[in-house]
């Protein structure tokens, strides 16, 4: 398996590991050369305040590094206006950026979300094609059409309220970050959702990619994963050995076989993710989109070298 074929940049050095799977979603664990310099999203980036509907502001209060903002990052808190990006970022250390194309996605509930006992999210794949597409746009009702056909298509009220899934259905959704391993060394993921790749997550770093682990498997892979699972699973048939020896052997063949499995998958997946286009620089990086007839979503790099990567299914 590679992912050279599905990533626009320079993966020298990058390497898939073992598939896990649970349930419908099955992680394909990358590792790879860390980027130094990153100011991690959760324990360095902050949110601000939001200035007006679709108009928020987050910080990097670290004395140095810069902070990329994870693509379509949400916050969400009680009786707040619960906001998601539709863009990444730079923000330098000790600077603050005001996002005027941010969406809400809690549609008619009032107040403003302040910086405190927040917690972030990414928005769930199936929104992330529409959001990439509406970055620059200002009007923070825009996202409210999808997120009602979101929730009728999972048999939910046809509402612009994302916390219908995210909130509500938290605790079947939190069960992925036990259910699938964030492993040593880790900063990134293959994500499919039965037998399609459905995301490609790279981070700078393993810190930066533990913290923004959960809101990538619970949020922005689960829901699908979860409503496929609402059907019973066929129970995997029993191994038929004897001895510990046969045991592990029987471990090995079968995860030799997952692997042969996903690897078909990706080399099924077609995916063309097209030429990325430049938006913003900071220093020698630079913030690309990527928008093709399958795939889209931004990359961060320096040079050809891959620094960050958050690649998805236009197709969910």
């Amino acid at each position: 398996m590679s992912v050279l074929d599905v990533v626009p940049a320079d993966v020298s050095g990058y390497r898939l590991g073992q598939p896990q799977r649970a349930g419908a979603l099955t992680m394909v664990p990358v590792f790879g050369p860390a980027y130094p310099g990153i100011v991690p999203p959760r324990s360095g980036l902050k949110l601000g305040r939001v200035v007006s509907y679709g108009q928020v502001e987050l910080a990097n209060p670290a004395p140095s590094g810069v902070a990329i903002v994870p693509l379509h990052v949400g916050y969400i808190q009680d009786a707040a206006q619960n906001h998601a990006l539709c863009r990444s970022a730079f923000i330098g250390a000790g600077q603050t950026l005001r996002f005027d194309d941010a969406c809400c996605v809690q549609e008619s509930q009032g107040g403003y979300l302040a910086g405190r006992d927040q917690w972030f999210f990414v928005l769930p794949v199936e929104l992330r094609g529409e959001a990439l597409r509406l970055r620059g746009t200002r009007q923070y009702s825009k996202l409210w059409s999808d997120i009602a056909r979101f929730n009728g298509r999972y048999g939910l009220p046809r509402r612009g309220h994302l916390e219908q899934v995210l909130t509500r259905k938290r605790a079947g959704l939190t069960q992925y970050q036990s259910r699938l391993e964030l492993l040593d060394g880790q900063l990134g993921a293959l994500f499919f959702v039965g037998d399609r790749l459905a995301g490609v997550e790279i981070a700078p770093d393993p810190v930066y990619f533990a913290e923004v682990w959960m809101a990538l498997v619970c949020f922005a892979y689960g829901p699908a994963a979860w409503f496929s699972d609402a059907a019973p699973e066929t129970p995997a048939e029993p191994f038929e050995v004897d001895g510990l020896d046969g045991l592990r052997t029987a471990l090995a063949e079968r995860r030799r076989a997952v692997a042969d499995e996903v690897g078909g998958w990706l080399a099924r997946a077609a995916w063309r993710p097209g030429e990325p286009v430049e938006e913003e620089r900071y220093l020698d990086l630079r913030l690309s989109t990527v928008l093709g007839e399958s795939v889209g979503g931004q990359i961060v790099t320096d040079g050809r070298r891959l620094v960050y990567a958050s690649l998805f299914t236009l197709a969910a």
